[in-house]
C-alpha cells in the first residue's frame, strides 16, 4: 500500500489521513469534476494512476464484470458508510463484490467532531473512490444510486437559514449528558418511555444531546429560539448538503430512516412517527425545531440526489443506521438471525421479525429496516456496547503499546491466556445489558507477572464477555437461543478474538469473507430502490462464499468460571463516580 498521505480541506484546514494517496488539485475540486470528464476518461483508455490497495479491498474489474457480459449486467451501487473513525465510499457490482473503493480517517476532537470535516471526507472519498472506478476501466453511467450508512446518535445541529453547523456534532458514547440524565430519570412517565420508543433514558440516544446543546450553547440555545434550529443525526446531515433536491417548502430535503429515528427517543417505534409526548417529556418544543421527515430506509425519490461532484444527478435511495446497515449486508432478513459488528464499539442486532419486542433484560428495541413499498418494517433487539475496537487502540495511542491499534491486537497472541487480567472497559460507562453510568475503566488482576499481552489479551476479552451477557439477555427476551452468530467488523479480522467469542458464546461465530458488510447493506437498501435487486431471494448468493466459521472449543465448566470471575469485575467497577464529584 502506498504511504498514508495528509490532505487539507480547502475549507477547514484539517488533516484527513487517507488510506491511499489523493494529489494537489484531484482532491480540492471535488465539487467542479463533472460525470462527463470522467466517462470521457473511461471512453479514451485514459485514466489517472490507480492506487494500489490491499487485494482483499480491490476486486479487479475483470473478474467482477467481464466484458463479454451483457450492458445491462454492468449495473453498480455506491455506498457512503460513514463512520465514528473514518469515511469510506465502496462501489459494489450486482455480486455484492468491491469494485473500487476510497476510505479517509478524519480528526476526532474526543467526544466531538466537526460536522463540516464529516461532510468534505465524504466528498473526498467519492472522488477517490470514483477515479479508481474509472480506472479499473467501467463507466460511470452504471453506477444506478448511492447509498449512505452513518454512525448512529451523534447529533449534529446547524442553521436552517445558512445551512452551517452551530456547534461541533456530539458523538454517541459522549457522557457529557450524566447528570441531565439523572435528572430526567427522577421525572413522573421515565421509566415508561422505552414502551413507546424502545430505548432506556440514558446518555446514549441523541435526544439527550440536543437537549444538552440547548441549555448550553449559546448559538444553539439563540436558533431554537428563533425556530430556525435543524436537528438531525449524521445521516440527515449530509442527506441536506449532498443533495440537489427540494422539501415542500423550496428548501434543502431534511430526512432521516427509521433505523435512525429509532435512537432519538422522539419517535414511537410501533408507528414510525415523532411522538409528541415523547418530544415534549425532555421539554423541547417542537415548533422551535426542525426534525427531519421519517421516511423509508428504501426509497428511490425520498432522499434526493447527488448535486455535484462526479456523480451529480445520481439518485440518493437508501439510508440505513450503522448497525442496522450490516444486518441488512449480513442478509440477516429472517428473524432469529443476528450479527455483531466489531467496530469503535460493539453491536449485537437480533432480527425479531415485524413486531417490536420491548425488552425486559436492558435491552433496546429498535427498528432493523423498512423498504417500504406497502412492505412492514422489520425490528430488532439490541445490545451496545461502547468500547471495542476504540479499547485497542487506546493501548496504542494512549498507553504506547504499540505503533497502532493491529500491532497491540497482536499482542495478545503473545500469551497463552490473560494471566488472571480483567479489563471492564468501561470509558463511557457500561451500556447493554448493564446501562450502568457510574462504571469507569477498571483493571483487575495485575501481578508482578503481568505483562503488555496479557493486557491486550484482556482488552479483546471483555468485548467478548459483554457480548455472551447481551446474547444471554437476548434468549431471556426472546426465550430461543442463537444457533450461530454472523460477525463483521474491524476487531473480526482477529482470529484469536473470534475464537474466544465462540468459546465465551457456546456457539459458532461466522465471519465472511468480505467484512465490509455495513456499507454493503445501504448499498443493497439502494439497489432495492432502484432495480439492481427487485426481491431478497436475489440476494442469496451475496457475500455468501468463503465464510469461516470458529465453533466453541473451550470446556463449559472452564469457560464458566472465566466468566464468573468477569461478572465480579463488573460489579466492582461499579459507583466509581459518585453524586458529589
Amino acid at each position: 500500500m502506498q504511504p498514508e498521505t495528509a490532505w487539507r480541506s480547502p475549507s477547514l484546514n484539517l488533516p484527513f489521513r487517507c488510506s491511499s494517496s489523493l494529489h494537489g488539485e484531484r482532491e480540492r475540486d471535488i465539487k467542479n469534476r463533472p460525470t462527463d470528464e470522467l466517462t470521457a476518461l473511461a471512453n479514451r483508455g485514459t485514466t489517472p494512476a490507480q492506487d494500489t490497495l490491499p487485494a482483499e479491498e480491490t476486486v479487479p474489474a475483470e473478474e467482477t464484470m467481464p466484458a463479454e457480459k451483457e450492458s445491462d449486467e454492468q449495473c453498480f451501487v455506491g455506498s457512503v458508510d460513514q463512520g465514528t473513525t473514518s469515511s469510506r465510499f465502496i462501489i459494489f457490482n450486482r455480486a455484492g463484490e468491491i469494485v473500487a473503493r476510497r476510505q479517509i480517517e478524519f480528526e476526532n476532537l474526543w467526544h466531538e467532531q466537526d460536522p463540516l470535516e464529516i461532510l468534505r471526507s465524504v466528498e473526498a472519498c467519492i472522488e477517490g473512490g470514483m477515479e479508481e472506478f474509472v480506472a479499473a476501466g467501467h463507466d460511470p453511467k452504471h453506477i444506478r444510486s448511492i447509498g449512505i450508512t452513518n454512525q448512529r446518535e451523534t447529533t449534529v445541529v446547524w442553521d436552517k437559514q445558512t445551512g452551517e453547523p452551530l456547534n461541533n456534532a456530539v458523538v454517541w458514547p459522549d457522557t457529557r449528558t450524566t447528570v441531565l440524565v439523572r435528572e430526567l430519570r427522577n421525572l413522573e412517565g421515565a421509566n415508561e418511555l422505552i414502551d413507546t420508543c424502545g430505548v432506556p433514558l440514558s446518555t446514549y440516544p441523541a435526544s439527550v444531546k440536543l437537549l444538552w446543546l440547548i441549555e448550553n450553547v449559546e448559538a444553539v440555545a439563540q436558533a431554537y429560539q428563533e425556530s430556525r434550529l435543524c436537528f438531525g443525526t449524521v445521516d440527515s446531515w449530509l442527506i441536506y448538503k449532498l443533495n440537489g433536491g427540494v422539501d415542500s417548502e423550496g428548501g434543502p430535503i431534511h430526512v432521516t430512516d427509521p433505523s435512525n429515528a429509532s435512537r432519538t427517543m422522539f419517535m414511537n417505534i410501533h408507528t414510525l412517527q415523532y411522538d409528541d409526548k415523547l418530544i415534549s417529556f425532555f421539554g423541547i418544543d417542537r415548533t422551535k425545531v426542525h426534525l427531519p421527515k421519517i421516511v423509508p430506509s428504501s426509497d428511490a425519490k425520498e432522499f434526493g440526489k447527488l448535486a455535484y461532484g462526479p456523480l451529480k444527478g445520481v439518485p440518493i435511495a437508501g439510508c440505513l443506521g450503522d448497525q442496522s446497515s450490516a444486518l441488512v449486508g449480513q442478509c440477516g432478513f429472517q428473524p432469529g438471525q443476528a450479527k455483531n459488528t466489531y467496530g469503535t464499539g460493539c453491536f449485537l442486532l437480533y432480527n425479531v421479525g415485524t413486531e417490536p419486542v420491548i425488552s425486559k433484560a436492558g435491552l433496546l428495541a429498535t427498528v432493523a429496516y423498512d423498504f417500504g413499498k406497502g412492505q412492514k418494517p422489520v425490528y430488532a433487539l439490541e445490545g451496545s456496547i461502547a468500547v471495542a475496537g476504540s479499547g485497542v487502540k487506546f493501548l496504542s495511542t494512549n498507553l504506547g503499546f504499540a505503533d497502532d491499534a493491529t500491532l497491540a491486537a497482536d499482542l495478545a497472541e503473545t500469551v497463552p491466556d490473560n494471566g488472571g487480567v480483567f479489563f471492564v472497559t468501561a470509558f463511557s460507562g457500561l451500556f447493554a445489558p448493564y446501562w450502568v453510568d457510574d462504571a469507569k475503566g477498571t483493571l483487575f488482576g495485575i501481578t508482578h507477572h503481568t505483562k503488555k499481552g496479557h493486557i491486550a489479551r484482556a482488552t479483546l476479552e471483555a468485548t467478548c464477555y459483554q457480548t455472551k451477557a447481551i446474547l444471554d439477555a437476548m434468549e431471556r427476551d426472546s426465550h430461543h437461543k442463537l444457533e450461530d452468530l454472523a460477525v463483521d467488523g474491524g476487531l473480526s479480522n482477529s482470529d484469536l478474538c473470534m475464537q474466544t467469542q465462540a468459546d465465551v458464546s457456546g456457539i459458532p461465530v461466522v465471519r465472511p469473507a468480505m467484512r465490509e458488510t455495513t456499507a454493503l447493506g445501504a448499498a443493497i437498501a439502494a439497489g432495492m430502490a432502484t432495480g439492481v435487486w427487485n426481491h431478497l431471494d436475489d440476494l442469496k448468493d451475496v457475500n455468501a462464499s468463503g465464510k469461516k466459521t470458529f465453533y466453541p472449543s473451550m470446556e463449559e465448566e472452564k469457560m464458566a468460571k472465566v466468566y464468573r470471575k468477569w461478572e465480579q469485575a463488573v460489579d466492582m467497577s461499579r459507583g466509581w463516580i459518585r453524586d458529589d464529584d
